[in-house]
């Protein structure tokens, strides 16, 4: 199999300067000189996976937001994250979640995107 996984997540923005202080703020993103972020399993302390998943047209998966993509960020305790951002006045849109796969919320950023955090079960 030639493909080997997802090798990054690309979208547009009004504007991106912006948008990407936000995340590095409030999600602890960590950019390099280029303004990259890179995600290297290796570094993220236990093993991992990224999903690759088409959704329905009509799924309603992504509301309250309008746009035709969500990012899954993988976090780390999630209570106390959720807690952290609540501090910062973002607006978390959920409880948390708790699934077979992990626990799971979800937040708008300031463009509208809907963007969902998830602590990975461990199994």
């Amino acid at each position: 199999m030639p493909v080997r996984g997802i090798g990054g997540v690309f979208f547009k923005s009004k504007d991106p300067k912006k948008l990407q202080e936000w995340y590095v703020e409030n999600l602890g993103l960590k950019p390099d000189d280029a303004g990259y972020i890179y995600f290297m399993w290796s570094e993220l302390g236990a093993p991992g996976y990224t999903l690759w998943a088409p959704f329905p047209a009509d799924t309603k998966y992504f509301e309250p937001s309008t746009k035709h993509s969500m990012i899954n960020f993988v976090v780390s305790e999630i209570e106390d994250f959720v807690a952290e951002l609540k501090k910062r006045g973002i607006d978390v849109v959920e409880k948390i979640e708790v699934t077979e796969q992990g626990k799971f919320t979800w937040l708008m950023d300031p463009e509208g995107n809907r963007v969902e955090l998830w602590e990975p079960s461990k199994k």
